[in-house]
């Protein structure tokens, strides 16, 4: 693969200690956790304690400070052994930039330092059963009632649902004002009238718990509004820049990892008196591939450039998203195809992955909702 000049040597001195962390705490039990349908407590308190999780929390609130790197180094690293299992990029990187950015700060002091340690899981809700992508008409309301605010609805398609200790909340604190009217609220796991529905089968992440949630006359104090009352759609358009870039880092480094599983297992299998890789048909593949490799990593680089620079903008950010999940999709059906019937086999990396990245079109924001996005600013006068 080409040279990286993104990381620096403090970046790669942490990713020889995340590769190490992946390969011993996760690799060994994530079988068992697929079974399961969930990741343990425990491996979450190992990756606080190994400092894997909010790197980017100030040092005040129990982080190091460090840059978006770090944390693309951990995705990266986990993309890189097919552990979909944790999702400790959401925690991370998507749920404490909303505590860092819009947090009070009894709110960061309270609740930052619990993630960076993993006492406390987090989680995000935005999708609904009925809305899907479309956050200005989510239906959960939470309606102001003396100090407290009165939360009703559900929520879908929600990572860490059943582990979540904390749960940052779209909701309508005035459901007559469309996107003007949504908010961000802190929902705590044991809040009365807060339950769980069942752990979600899906084709693939098996082992990362997923649930619909449910709010039944749900009263948090108003301290846990999040931000300013009404500007949480503006807030979750701010924030998914980045969440959509973390999707483009995973989706990049899968790529390379299932190029990798695929030249192993084309030199090794025989056919006809001959390695899968002396046929030409697969010579062909596998450099199509790589050339597809080569150049979505020197474009996701740029933009994690640009984004600890603070100029990633949203256009580029859904282009990195659209892009990186759609040719992920188109290696991992060519790389399946190359392993033959053992490409389908749960045992096989390649399966595995193959089942877990269709998600990640969807994810984030669907393709056709990247494709809306690009092309209204492209249109636009």
């Amino acid at each position: 693969m080409m040279k990286r000049h993104i990381y620096e040597e403090e970046h790669e001195l942490f990713r020889a200690s995340a590769r190490r962390f992946v390969e011993e705490r996760i690799v060994p039990f994530h079988a068992e956790w697929e079974k399961a349908g969930q990741v343990s407590r425990e491996v979450w308190r190992e990756a606080g304690e190994g400092g894997f999780l909010c790197c980017a929390v100030p040092e005040e609130y129990g982080g190091v400070g460090g840059d978006f790197r770090f944390g693309a180094v951990f995705t990266e690293e986990l993309a890189r052994m097919g552990a979909t299992g944790p999702s400790f990029h959401l925690h991370s990187e998507i749920v404490a930039p909303y505590l860092i950015h819009y947090g009070t700060e009894e709110q960061k002091k309270k609740w930052l330092p619990k993630m960076v340690s993993g006492e406390v899981i987090a989680a995000v809700a935005m999708t609904e059963p009925g809305a899907g992508s479309d956050l200005q008409n989510i239906r959960t309301t939470a309606i102001a009632d003396g100090d407290d605010y009165v939360i009703n609805g559900q929520k879908v398609f929600i990572s860490n649902g059943q582990l979540a200790d904390l749960v940052v909340l779209a909701c309508k604190t005035d459901p007559s004002a469309g996107g003007r009217g949504v908010s961000l609220v802190l929902v705590e796991g044991d809040r009365e009238g807060f339950t769980r529905g069942r752990n979600l089968e899906k084709a693939g992440y098996k082992a990362q718990d997923t649930s619909e949630l449910f709010f039944n006359d749900v009263r948090v104090p108003k301290s846990n509004l999040l931000g300013v009352e009404g500007r949480g759609f503006k807030q979750l358009m701010q924030q998914l820049a980045q969440e959509r870039l973390v999707i483009a880092v995973r989706s990049a480094t899968s790529i390379e990892a299932a190029l990798d599983w695929t030249v192993q297992y084309t030199k090794e299998r025989k056919a006809f008196g001959q390695s899968i890789a002396d046929f030409q048909n697969t010579r062909f593949k596998l450099a199509e591939i790589q050339a597809k490799a080569v150049m979505m990593r020197a474009f996701v680089d740029r933009c994690i450039a640009d984004h600890v620079k603070g100029e990633l903008d949203a256009v580029t950010a859904a282009i990195a998203k659209m892009e990186s999940t759609e040719i992920l999709w188109q290696v991992l059906d060519s790389c399946v195809q190359m392993h033959g019937g053992y490409g389908y086999m749960w045992e096989y990396p390649i399966c595995r992955a193959w089942a877990d990245n269709r998600m990640s079109r969807i994810a984030g924001g669907t393709t056709e909702v990247m494709k809306e996005i690009i092309s209204r600013d492209l249109l636009k006068d």
